[in-house]
């Protein structure tokens, strides 16, 4: 036995108190060999004493604070779904009624189509005051990510069907006045001035589209009406298309206005718009050199065929 081993064997010997609670001194040498310190009463378990204190810690006010913490967070975590679940459908009636409003290029009954859409609209102007009726007394920043993109869609929506009656683009004061609803519940309040808005408002539920929502919108917009130009080349209306090729291009000098000093989806949607643009600018160009020459019945393939050939990598001059 080492002389060292031996003089601590011999201290824990004196010292009883020390020594581990067997029968017998070679267990205890074996329990003490080198690792004396290591005793099984060092090693015994707190967290049987912690789950005793957690018992008498519920009422403690950092406990309450927390709880408090906890029961705010589910709470913004519900509307928060509840909100994307309308966006959802927003979305989904909003493409509806876009898809609804394209069958103009190829019916009689214009006002028919447009009368159905307004419709499908107030069922998502519907669902609009719901969204409203969350954000009350609510930071709308907070949770804007939650319903921003069926807003979009629903400004889409409705710039689409302004156009169609009116040849013009849409504002976002006409867009949020009819976003105003009334206690009744049944009707909507559409001011003429800033002042019968302001007076509307009192007692009542109201949305307000932000820019950035409305300029998103706008953007989308312009995909739709491409199509709408290619589909009136296919049904032989050989003057919407430079229509269209004029609106489209006062939207684009517009949105360049803004470039890379806008919100950064803004400048995103830029490259789509352009692309958008050029098509129609193709079919304008095609109609306007080769049109005697091929049949009304096939430009809408011709159209289709040339845009397909642009450069999708093309960037933005």
């Amino acid at each position: 036995m080492h002389h060292r081993d031996q003089f601590i064997f011999h201290k824990l010997y004196k010292n009883k108190n020390l020594l581990p609670h067997t029968g017998n001194f070679s267990s205890c040498w074996k329990n003490c060999d080198g690792s004396f310190r290591k005793r099984r009463q060092d090693y015994t378990p707190t967290h049987k004493m912690e789950d005793q204190d957690d018992g008498t810690n519920t009422t403690s006010a950092v406990m309450a604070a927390f709880k408090s913490f906890q029961l705010e967070l589910d709470t913004k975590h519900d509307k928060y779904e509840r909100l994307v679940k309308l966006s959802r459908d927003i979305t989904i009636e909003s493409k509806r009624t876009i898809f609804l409003l394209h069958r103009v290029t190829s019916v009689p009954g214009v006002a028919e189509v447009l009368a159905e859409s307004e419709v499908k609209l107030d069922g998502v102007r519907l669902k609009i005051k719901q969204i409203a009726e969350e954000l009350r007394g609510q930071d709308l920043h907070q949770y804007h990510r939650a319903f921003t993109p069926g807003i979009q869609e629903y400004v889409e929506a409705i710039s689409f069907q302004h156009f169609i009656k009116e040849r013009a683009l849409i504002s976002l004061e006409e867009i949020n006045k009819k976003l105003i609803f009334v206690k009744d519940n049944t009707k909507e309040a559409e001011g003429t001035s800033s002042e019968s808005i302001q007076e509307s408002r009192e007692g009542a539920v109201y949305f307000q589209v932000t820019p950035t929502d409305y300029l998103l919108g706008i953007a989308d917009l312009t995909g739709e009406l491409m199509r709408m130009c290619i589909n009136s080349v296919g049904n032989g209306d050989i003057d919407t298309p430079f229509q269209l090729s004029q609106f489209l291009r006062q939207i684009y000098d517009g949105f360049s206005y803004i470039g890379n000093t806008g919100p950064y989806e803004v400048s995103k949607k830029l490259y789509t718009l352009k692309q958008s643009l050029g098509k129609v600018e193709d079919a304008c160009y095609t109609l306007r050199v080769r049109g005697s020459e091929i049949p009304t019945h096939m430009l809408a393939d011709v159209f289709t065929t040339r845009a397909a050939l642009i450069d999708p990598d093309e960037g933005i001059s």
